[in-house]
């Protein structure tokens, strides 16, 4: 049976490819893409990655002028790193928690072939402290501060309180930085998680002056396929008191939000978006947006503003016309998972005042996209320009097989960039060959 199904799936795979014209990937990036139009297709293109993790030897490529080396290796599914002021670091391990109705014949396939794209290791769905105490640029010291979570992806600190999101609640835990333990846990607030959890991961942070948290809440579906009724306080960002738990909706209408990071300097909030799937290899862009207090963004009913996708019913013309369109589009498929703001001494002049972005990379494409870490520019606070490959060969594109899967970043506190890898299982750390002169004025 099994058999039969992937054999199926590959015929239909090989017709749904062979109807796709090219398209000019360079115009689905930045503030203003062109779009083509959408395709409906009996099983939707795909093109799963074989993980296969680095060798001992092996690290991603970065560009000339730069060093990477691997803070931390043999992590179970490492998905976000957080750098403290005191050099220590704190890491989320995780994977779904499996919560996905069978509704469709398709989803037997995605089942049989989703799967191959993950590491066989399973997530540790926990939080380690890593420390390098000897300061040779590696930990040596490994502490699980909190273990056995409910699929963990966010973390953030206030003061001397840790918060993580698990797909299910956020939770507080009393700790100071320099400590190697954490007090007692309590719940702040539950989260929409089974029994449907479809986007499970949960992506969270503190607002600048550490008052409230912000917190990524996926939709339960591609295009509501389970229904709108399973889509309650879904596809968006909640604004959370973190002494009360209190929340209302911040922004709506972002089908997968994640990475979501505070300018520095500024209360604007970013996140990266993971869009819709099933109407093409190039449609729609993920893509990297300022979030604006109580913006709705399209989902389910329109995708890159007012584009309606006329899949889904009933329509609702009067959402739609409040669509606000995002920022910069990153290319289709990519699976941007993680940001964080280029700031401070360390990186040279071209990669300061920017952002970093990592791109987990696309299943749902017969073309591989993604699978690299990017670095958008910014002129007068927006993003501008075309994405730059920073951090690169995690992908051999010729035999399919990935050596690792880039999520989450951070800037450690000296300002070099740090990569979570869940395939390849490392922190990876990214530094100038020689420190910068300064910042630019202006950027």
């Amino acid at each position: 049976m099994r058999a039969n199904l992937v054999i199926t799936f590959s015929a239909a795979l090989l017709l749904s490819a062979c109807s796709q014209p090219p398209f000019p990937a360079d115009e689905q990036y930045g503030a203003n893409p062109r779009l083509p139009d959408p395709e409906q297709f009996l099983f939707p293109p795909m093109g799963i990655a074989n993980p296969v993790g680095f060798k001992a030897n092996e690290t991603p490529t970065v560009p000339a002028g730069f060093t990477i080396t691997a803070f931390a290796r043999n992590l179970n599914a490492p998905r976000r790193v957080l750098a403290l002021a005191n050099g220590d670091m704190l890491v989320v391990e995780s994977g779904g928690p499996g919560f996905e109705p069978v509704l469709r014949p398709k989803n037997i396939i995605y089942k049989l072939v989703i799967g191959k794209a993950h590491s066989p290791i399973e997530p540790g769905n926990r939080v380690l402290l890593l420390r390098d105490t000897n300061g040779d640029g590696v930990a040596d010291m490994k502490v699980v501060l909190v273990d056995k979570l409910t699929s963990p992806f966010g973390i953030a600190m206030i003061g001397n309180t840790l918060y993580v999101a698990a797909t299910d609640a956020i939770w507080r835990y009393p700790f100071t930085p320099g400590a190697t333990t954490v007090g007692p846990g309590s719940i702040v607030t539950a989260l929409p998680g089974g029994p449907i959890d479809h986007h499970w991961t949960k992506d969270l942070v503190a607002s600048p002056d550490g008052a409230k948290l912000y917190v990524g809440i996926g939709s339960n579906s591609n295009i509501v396929e389970n229904g709108l009724e399973a889509e309650h306080d879904r596809a968006a960002i909640w604004e959370v008191d973190p002494a009360n738990g209190a929340h209302r909706p911040f922004a709506t209408g972002l089908r997968n939000p994640n990475g979501l990071t505070f300018r520095p300097g500024t209360n604007d909030l970013f996140a990266v978006v993971n869009e819709r799937d099933e109407i093409g290899n190039n449609l729609v862009p993920d893509y990297l947006t300022s979030v604006k207090d109580g913006g709705f963004y399209g989902w389910p009913w329109s995708y890159y503003g007012k584009h309606v996708d006329v899949r889904v019913h009933p329509q609702r013309p009067d959402m739609v016309a409040r669509a606000i369109s995002p920022d910069f589009a990153l290319g289709p498929h990519v699976a941007a998972l993680g940001l964080t703001f280029s700031n401070g001494a360390m990186m040279p002049p071209d990669f300061q005042g920017g952002a970093f972005v990592g791109e987990h990379g696309s299943w749902d494409r017969t073309v591989f996209n993604g699978y690299k870490v990017v670095y958008v520019p910014f002129v007068g606070g927006k993003p501008s320009g075309k994405p730059i490959p920073f951090v690169t060969g995690f992908i051999d594109g010729k035999s399919g097989d990935t050596r690792g899967r880039p999520v989450g970043l951070a800037l450690d506190h000296a300002g070099a960039l740090l990569v979570a890898d869940d395939v390849g299982h490392a922190i990876w750390r990214v530094a100038p060959t020689r420190r910068s002169a300064g910042p630019i004025a202006g950027r």
